[in-house]
């Protein structure tokens, strides 16, 4: 029978034809296109090949199941069945066998292929009858594989059919349409019994998922039918797949990891190996050679397995070759069955590999990823502040989201950097063989492209990491925002903030853009590669005079295919690799700093250091010794460096309490920092004995309980605990939430007041039990009778009896109570001595001390004991949220959508993409389709005239219709690559910017709702995704669905018939990606969510990173965050023996169906929808915070520029709660301030004080009454005119990095004589100038400077603002005693005609004022002119005062 080139190629080569080239290219999509033109006795030889491995298939199951499930009753429809259906069919193979053995009686020659095709159908009916009889009958015949092949197999049926009724024989005919009829019946038979058994079980398997057994020790989750044994089919997925169609799977429903996959052992082998690295080659340690050292021989071993892969994939051209020239012989031997077999055998042998590669090496990038992770994380936990000074936030960020991620990826990047050239080498010498030396011309576009992709990828380099230093900068900003966006709003500056951060993000777009356009220049040569190679490689082979034939057009086409892979990838991967090294050498700079802990122990052996004899001698009775000490917080020559301790000595002793004094930026801090080795110690020598406990200025609270706060990882000691707390003066504020110390503290404790987290701190500090306590400023944040309290029952109390205390203080009444005082002066000590020795002269900060002060230092006379009994018996409210606020309101779970992603992400996309270029998208795709289809149409048609000697035309005209559609498939692959390339672009800028807007614009209560991490994740990783991987696969899809419309297109003309093919087809794959698509989706979103707490994690460490290393918790913090890794790791594992527990099935069914390759298209389509859909999560995630509540911006009552004009502020009952369900944090208040007076509020730590403010700014919605501002009602006000109207001075300071000009003066409203003005009044000028000036770059959170030298730059940009109204909250708290009263002298006179509003706790620093207010449980208790509340001693204010010593 004479084979027509149209059809063939219609059939086959079309198929082939897609940008998502199928791993079965050379196998099963071949042979069904040829079956349709073989003689019969092909198609009897494809019939028993099927039936063999049927009864192979039954056999192996029923005997492998023949234990399995118990005695079942037999219904009615599996009796029809397993029955019926069975004993017909045997009935009609034996009259099959009983008619072909009347023929062989008539003396007519019978094949021998023939009677095996008959006895294997005979014996296929016989075998499921003898199985039927099993108890364990359902396992066998309902196996998932299994009722995949009864669909798959009636296909040679059809094919058989089809010859049968051209030979016209009705006897024929009605024999093999009864045949087929039975097969498609049972079929779907047996495939309706599986759907409801399946269905009857789903009821119980919840029950039997919840009986999982955790195995916490080993950190892995153990199913009833997870085995530990090799599972080559990813069985043990079943369960979890099978609840996920059920109900939304949950973390507890993941599989289990294997022991290898432990994050802790991932760490430690890492770990070691770059320790080894960094020992030996200390000057230039490689990140790569340790990561070769831990896992190189692994990736070796799955090299090999590769090589054998990627061989066995090329055994299909060769079987294909051998099997064309078979059937143009028409030769009658068994060679032809052979080599059919071997194709499918082939396919199947492959898909196994492939899913197996893919599998081990996926474990091993997890592996690789959880090492990187916890190195980072390590690294972070023991680098000191002046080492991890030379990074920037954003950069330690993107170490963590990015670079670790682009290092992981290099283990696909560098085996398929010899992978594929060795493809594409084996390709093109099998050319050779077909097509002589005709295949150097496409050889030549091969070569002449490598140069200017060469030039292409180091643009692309140079971009990457340009784009990467913009993207640290982002992470950066963002976080900033994140961290101090209820400042940024009380300064209306979010939106400033926001358009700093968007040019940013432009920059990085730009570079972006760069890459985009670049990678779609890449994809266009390679992609067009195999077009013009066709081209030119057929047009010189028939200018050499030979003639196209069936044989060799077949083999090259499948060959030119099998270039498209390794010729798309070429460019990614060259980017991949450029991209890791970048990321490596970023990591490996990081990675190279010495740790804290390492750079101590050099100390001790520095030559600056006390002999032996000396150290151990004077160290015996010293908890501190500093011999000619000087650090600073950067590196250099000493001459270059900004010292902060210059030359110290000091001798702590052990056991004494000691004050460390001095103005603002004397070097407090410093020193506390210094001894703990946070600082770089230039010369000298730092000695400290024993353990520390440390509490930093600013407290650094863990989100988390109250007691996980206080216990930081020790064990749970109920008496120590009670006291501890009692100590603190936590007791009562505990006891009145809900949870008591259960209770959850937000992010940076968000939910509790600033002398809360001080105590809470300080708690922490004395339930550790160290030997030296290093506090700094603890008391400052706390009124006068709780700082009485912590120092009489903590700080001097009997749970720190015995133990070196060091406090950084201004507090009057722990100075006298001190054993050494320590006065220092811009890094040096200047006096050491005790409170009788120090004068007057030697520490100016008391000679400031108002008469309030002295009478009260005259009082100091009473015993602890006195004080002890004098606790105070206010609790503490919460200003910032209530501390009635239980765990669950404060902290809201991180939702996650259900069911499959909605229609409108997709259309949301299209419209971030822009609707236009969505069209040009899909139409330049369309038309791409239609030109290459018509290149292999023409191509066909050229064979076809070639082989039948009846060509009309010369051969350059066959030439140049060619080339007319090699060029117009050329430009429209172009225009698509590029409109993506555009598209792409379009929707990652619309993204970020419509999500940065409605970020800031959401009110308060959403960010001390969410942490920071969690939305950081949006911004990092989940638009990482949008900006990269979702345009490529979506690409990907629109390729797959456009081949596939195409194919069906030119079926429809060539041969309806293979038409009908898709539809048992299109149910089978819509059934298994449904099943399949319900678990993946889940999995993708638990892994998005299970990356949150990674983040937050990594984000607290950083912020706490001194406080962890001064209690030495590095190793608990560690342990916390390879917990988090650990659930990553599961998800990700899960997801991935999801994927290809999928790719197994369909890559396995396909290959044992023969069927048409439009079938392996149509699951190309269906795989890279599930994966587009997973993809488009990340668009999901980032709708969802598109979505918050928004602040009302808006007013109908303009202001003017000089509003407010004198300064009235009315409270008329004003009621304001943080949440419906919580109590109002101000009750009923109603007082008035005239305009230009000073108003002092004070009342216990967290009465409400700063609610008053949260209502002035609107940062708080009230809920009743209203407040009038120059008789403006507020809420009509635009609430960005309203707060940037206003000046504030935060309780916590706030610098941002930049220079100290744009800090004071963002909006550049000031000349540089007004700012130095102003800084001289605020006595900070010195300290500028000593700096360098106003162009100074400020550190991040203003690190350059102490906290009481960012609190009086805070005042100086208030007072640049000249508003009317001030509000100062705490804002002397960190700076000493006579600062603090200058301050108040500048307010004062600077201030004359403005309304100031003071937060305070010190009295003295209101009883100047023209008024005050006390505020007791959100309730305004009273009022009235300071001195004349002083004079009545029944007043609050008079018990306020006497109760102070301050």
């Amino acid at each position: 029978m004479e084979i027509n080139s149209l059809s063939v190629l219609m059939t086959y080569i079309l198929f082939l034809d897609s940008e998502f080239d199928s791993k079965l290219l050379f196998s099963f999509r071949t042979v069904i296109a040829f079956v349709y033109h073989f003689p019969l006795t092909m198609l009897t030889v494809f019939g028993f090949g099927a039936n063999v491995i049927t009864v192979i298939m039954i056999s192996i199951l029923g005997i492998t199941q023949r234990n399995a499930g118990g005695n079942r009753r037999v219904n009615l429809i599996e009796k029809v069945v397993l029955y019926f259906l069975p004993l017909l069919g045997v009935c009609l193979s034996s009259v099959d066998i009983i008619l072909l053995l009347k023929e062989s009686l008539h003396r007519e020659f019978i094949s021998h292929h023939e009677w095996l095709s008959r006895c294997s159908r005979f014996a296929v009916w016989m075998i499921i009858i003898l199985f039927s009889t099993c108890a364990s009958f359902h396992y066998i015949f309902c196996n998932h594989i299994l009722c995949f092949w009864w669909i798959v197999k009636p296909v040679t049926g059809i094919l058989h059919l089809q010859v049968a009724f051209l030979s016209l024989e009705v006897l024929e005919c009605l024999k093999e349409s009864c045949i087929l009829l039975l097969d498609i019946t049972f079929a779907i038979s047996i495939n309706i019994m599986r759907i409801k058994r399946a269905s009857s079980k789903r009821s119980s398997i919840e029950e039997s998922l919840l009986s999982v057994d955790i195995d916490v020790e080993e950190g892995s989750k153990v199913f009833g039918n997870n085995q530990s044994y090799w599972d080559p089919t990813f069985e043990s997925i079943n369960s979890m797949m099978n609840h996920g169609v059920i109900k939304q799977l949950e973390f507890e429903d993941l599989l289990g990891l294997p022991v290898d996959m432990d994050p802790s052992a991932c760490h430690y082998k890492l770990l070691s190996c770059w320790e080894t690295q960094d020992s030996s080659n200390s000057s230039n340690p490689s990140l790569l050679r340790a990561i070769c050292c831990a896992y190189g021989y692994p990736y070796l071993c799955l090299g090999l397995l590769k090589v054998l892969n990627d061989c066995i994939g090329f055994a299909g051209p060769l079987l294909l070759n051998r099997l064309i020239k078979f059937l143009q012989q028409g030769s009658g031997n068994l060679d032809g069955y052979v080599l059919a077999i071997a194709l499918g055998l082939t396919s199947i042998f492959k898909s196994f590999l492939d899913t197996q590669y893919t599998f081990y090496l996926s474990k091993l990038k997890f592996k690789l990823r959880s090492s990187m992770m916890t190195v980072i994380y390590q690294k972070c936990l023991y680098l000191s502040l002046a080492k991890r000074a030379k990074f920037s936030g954003g950069e330690i960020q993107t170490f963590m989201s990015v670079d670790a991620d682009r290092i992981v990826n290099l283990c696909h990047s560098l085996h398929d950097m010899w992978s594929l050239p060795l493809q594409i080498g084996i390709a093109l010498y099998l050319l050779y063989t077909q097509v002589k030396f005709a295949f150097v011309s496409g050889l030549a576009i091969t070569i002449l492209l490598i140069p200017v992709n060469k030039w292409i990828s180091t643009l692309i380099a140079n971009a990457t990491e340009k784009m990467m230093k913009q993207k640290d900068e982002r992470i950066r900003r963002t976080g900033e925002i994140l961290t101090h966006i209820r400042t940024l709003k009380m300064y209306g500056w979010e939106h400033l903030f926001s358009c700093w951060l968007m040019e940013t993000r432009s920059s990085e777009v730009q570079h972006l853009s760069t890459r985009k356009y670049l990678d779609a220049w890449c994809v266009f040569f390679w992609a067009t590669t195999p077009t013009l190679f066709s081209l030119f490689t057929f047009g010189l082979f028939v200018l050499m005079g030979y003639d196209l034939d069936a044989a060799t057009v077949f083999t090259c086409l499948a060959l030119f295919n099998s270039l498209i892979s390794p010729l798309n990838s070429f460019p990614w991967v060259i980017n991949g690799l450029i991209d890791a090294f970048i990321s490596a050498r970023r990591l490996s700079r990081f990675l190279c700093c010495a740790d804290s802990k390492s750079e101590r122990e050099l100390e001790v052996n520095s030559p600056s250091c006390l002999s032996t004899d000396q150290y151990d001698s004077t160290f015996e009775d010293m908890a501190v010794i500093m011999h000619d000490a000087s650090c600073s917080w950067s590196s250099g020559d000493e001459k270059d460096l900004n010292l902060v301790l210059n030359h110290v000595n000091l001798h702590l002793p052990k056991g004494s309490f000691i004050a460390v004094i001095g103005e603002v930026g004397s070097g407090k801090s410093s020193l506390l920092n210094s001894i703990l080795g946070e600082t770089l110690l230039v010369c000298g020598s730092i000695h400290s004995s024993g353990s520390i406990a440390y509490v930093p200025q600013v407290p650094w609270i863990l989100s988390g309980t109250i007691r996980n706060n206080v216990l930081f990882g020790k064990n749970y000691d109920p008496g120590r605990y009670s006291d501890v707390v009692r100590a603190c003066a936590l007791d009562v504020d505990i006891s009145l939430m809900i949870g008591n110390d259960m209770s959850y503290i937000g992010e940076k404790g968000l939910n509790l007041s600033g002398g809360q987290r001080a105590r809470l701190a300080l708690a922490r500090a004395i339930y550790h039990g160290a030997d030296i306590y290093m506090l700094d400023d603890v008391l400052s944040a706390v009124d006068a009778q709780v700082a009485r309290w912590i120092l009489s029952n903590g700080i001097m109390g009997p749970l720190m009896a015995q133990k070196t205390r060091i406090l950084c203080t201004h507090n009057v009444q722990a100075i006298s109570s001190a054993d050494m005082i320590i006065v220092m002066d811009k890094g040096h000590v200047t006096w050491v001595g005790n409170s009788d020795e120090l004068a007057v002269s030697m520490y100016s900060g008391f000679s400031s001390l108002n008469e309030f002060d002295t009478l009260h230092l005259q009082r100091q006379e009473c015993s602890t004991s006195a004080c002890t009994q004098d606790k105070p018996n206010h609790p503490e409210e919460k200003d910032v949220v209530s501390m009635l606020d239980g765990a669950q309101d404060i902290l809201e779970v991180e939702q996650r959508k259900e069911g499959r992603v909605e229609l409108t992400v997709y259309k949301n996309y299209a419209a971030f993409s822009g609707w236009v270029i969505t069209f040009v998208i899909c139409l330049s795709a369309i038309l791409m389709q239609a030109s290459r289809n018509g290149n292999d149409l023409w191509l066909s048609y050229w064979v076809d005239t070639t082989g039948s000697n009846e060509t009309q035309y010369s051969t350059s005209f066959y030439l140049v219709i060619l080339c007319t559609f090699c060029i117009a498939n050329s430009f429209l692959t172009l225009l698509r690559a590029f409109s993506f390339a555009y598209g792409g672009l379009q929707a990652a800028v619309q993204v970020h910017n419509t999500l940065i807007n409605k970020i800031i614009n959401a009110p308060v209560l959403f960010f001390d709702q969410t942490p920071g991490g969690r939305i950081l994740n949006r911004f990092s990783s989940d638009l990482y995704t949008i900006d990269d991987s979702l345009p490529f696969i979506l690409n990907i899809l629109v390729a797959n669905f456009v081949g596939l419309l195409g194919i069906a297109v030119v079926l429809s003309y060539v041969q309806v018939f293979f038409l009908l093919l898709l539809l048992p087809f299109w149910y089978i794959y819509s059934k298994l990606q449904f099943f399949y698509r319900s678990t993946s989706r889940e999995l993708r979103r638990l892994d998005s969510v299970s990356r949150s707490p990674i983040y937050t994690s990594f984000t607290e460490t950083l912020d706490g990173s001194s406080t962890i290393r001064a209690f030495k918790s590095e190793e608990y913090f560690l342990a916390k965050f390879n917990e988090h890794v650990a659930l990553y790791q599961r998800t990700s594992y899960s997801e991935l023996t999801a994927s290809l527990w999928l790719s197994l099935r369909l890559q396995v069914g396909l290959a044992l169906s023969y069927a048409a390759p439009i079938v392996s298209l149509l699951g190309s389509f269906l795989t890279s929808f599930t994966e587009t859909e997973k993809e488009m999560v990340s668009i999901e995630r980032v709708l969802e915070y598109m979505d918050v509540p928004q602040e009302e911006l808006s007013g109908h009552q303009p202001l003017s520029t000089d509003w407010p004009f004198h300064g009235l502020i009315e409270f008329q009952n004003v009621t304001m709660r943080y949440k419906r369900s919580l109590p109002a944090a101000l009750h009923d208040v109603t007082f008035t301030i005239v305009g230009g007076t000073q108003v002092g509020i004070i009342g216990r730590t967290g009465a409400g004080k700063s609610s008053v403010l949260n209502a002035l700014f609107r940062l708080t919605p009230i809920c009743g009454g209203r407040i009038l501002v120059d008789g403006l009602d507020i809420n009509s006000a635009p609430l960005r005119d309203l707060r940037a109207h206003l000046a504030i001075v935060p309780q916590s300071p706030f610098l941002f990095q930049g220079s100290l000009r744009d800090n004071l003066d963002p909006l550049r409203m000031c000349n540089d004589l007004k700012i130095w003005n102003i800084l001289e009044k605020c006595h900070v000028k010195e300290e500028v100038e000593a700096a360098g000036g106003l162009d100074i770059h400020v550190k991040e959170s203003g690190m350059s400077f102490s906290v009481g030298q960012r609190q009086l730059l805070c005042l100086a940009r208030a007072l640049l603002k000249s508003s009317k109204v001030l509000c100062l909250d705490e804002c002397t708290a960190n700076v000493d005693t006579q600062t603090a009263s200058i301050l108040q002298n500048t307010i004062s006179s600077e201030c004359r005609g403005m309304t100031v509003i003071t937060i305070a706790h010190r009295i003295s620093t209101i009883l100047n004022m023209d008024k005050i207010l006390i505020l007791d449980h959100g309730n305004l208790v009273e009022e009235g002119n300071p001195q004349t509340l002083m004079q009545d001693e029944s007043s609050i204010f008079s018990k306020f005062a006497r109760a102070s010593t301050m």
